[in-house]
C-alpha cells in the first residue's frame, strides 16, 4: 500500500508539472461552454420555431450532449499521461522507481480518474450557468430552466463519464505506447467505428454501435439528444455497465502489454 501511495504522489506531481495539463483542461472547459451554448440555443430555437411554447430545456441537457465532442480534449490529456513517458524514455525511470508494473498503472489511473471527474463537473457547471444566463432571456422564449434536482445528477454523470473514458484511454495508451496510435484507436472506439456501424443500416450493426463507449456514456447520462437520432434502447444502468466493461477491457490490455514488454 505504501508503494502505491508513493507512486500516486509521483504521478500527481508529473501530471501537474507540465503545461499541457493546464492547456488541455482549459481547452476542455472552453469547448464545453461553446458547444453546450450552441446545442442549447439550437434546442430552444427549434422549440420556438415549432410553436412548442410550453417546452422546457434544462440548462444541463446541452452540457450532457456536448460530452460527445468535449471528451477528446480530456482524451488528449489522459493519453499524454503515459505516451509522453514512452516518447521521452522517462518510462524507464518510472519503472525503476516502481518495479511492480501493475502498481504503476493503478497509480496513473487513480490520478487521472479523479482529475477528469472534477474537470467534467466543474466545466459542466460553468457551461450550465452560461447556458442559463444567455438562453433564459426573451430572445429564446425563456424556455431554459435549471432545476437543481436535474442539474446535479447530470453534472455528476458528466464527471463519471469523463473519468471512465480517460481511464480507458490510459489503458489503450499503455498498450499502444505511441500518441498517434493511441489517439487513432481511441477515436475509432469513441466516434469512428460507431458512426461507421450506424451508416451500414443493419440492425445488428446499430445494436453494436449503441453499446460502444460514447453511446453507452450518453445512455448512462440519460441524454435525450444523441447521435443515434433518438433515446437509447436500454437503461442508464446498462449504459454504465457497458462503459465499465470497455474501460476494464482497455486496462486489462494495457496491463498485459506492460507486464510482457520491455520499456
Amino acid at each position: 500500500m505504501r508503494t502505491l501511495w508513493q507512486a500516486i504522489g509521483s504521478e500527481w506531481t508529473k501530471l501537474w508539472s507540465v503545461r499541457s495539463t493546464w492547456w488541455c483542461l482549459a481547452g476542455a472547459a472552453a469547448l464545453m461552454v461553446v458547444t453546450a451554448l450552441t446545442l442549447g440555443g439550437a434546442s430552444a430555437t427549434d422549440a420556438l420555431r415549432e410553436g412548442r411554447t410550453g417546452a422546457r430545456v434544462t440548462a444541463s441537457e446541452p452540457v450532457v450532449s456536448a460530452t460527445s465532442f468535449v471528451q477528446f480534449a480530456l482524451v488528449a490529456l489522459a493519453m499524454l499521461a503515459i505516451t509522453s513517458e514512452y516518447s521521452s524514455g522517462s518510462i524507464r525511470a518510472t519503472l525503476q522507481a516502481t518495479p511492480a508494473r501493475g502498481v504503476v498503472l493503478a497509480a496513473k489511473a487513480l490520478v487521472v480518474a479523479p482529475v477528469m471527474a472534477v474537470a467534467g463537473v466543474l466545466s459542466g457547471a460553468v457551461a450550465t450557468v452560461v447556458v442559463q444566463v444567455v438562453l433564459s432571456g426573451a430572445l429564446f422564449g425563456g424556455l431554459v430552466v435549471s432545476p437543481i434536482g436535474e442539474v446535479v445528477p447530470d453534472l455528476l454523470g458528466v464527471g463519471a463519464f469523463f473519468a471512465l473514458v480517460s481511464v480507458m484511454t490510459l489503458g489503450v495508451g499503455v498498450a499502444v505506447r505511441s500518441a498517434a496510435g493511441t489517439l487513432t484507436v481511441v477515436f475509432m472506439l469513441l466516434m469512428g467505428l460507431p458512426l461507421m456501424l450506424l451508416m451500414t443500416g443493419s440492425q445488428a450493426a446499430l445494436d453494436a454501435s449503441l453499446r460502444m463507449p460514447t453511446f453507452a456514456g450518453l445512455a448512462f447520462m440519460g441524454s435525450t439528444d444523441n447521435l443515434a437520432g433518438g433515446p437509447m434502447p436500454y437503461s442508464a444502468g446498462e449504459g454504465l455497465a457497458w462503459l465499465l466493461a470497455w474501460t476494464a477491457a482497455a486496462l486489462a490490455a494495457g496491463h498485459a502489454v506492460l507486464r510482457r514488454r520491455d520499456a
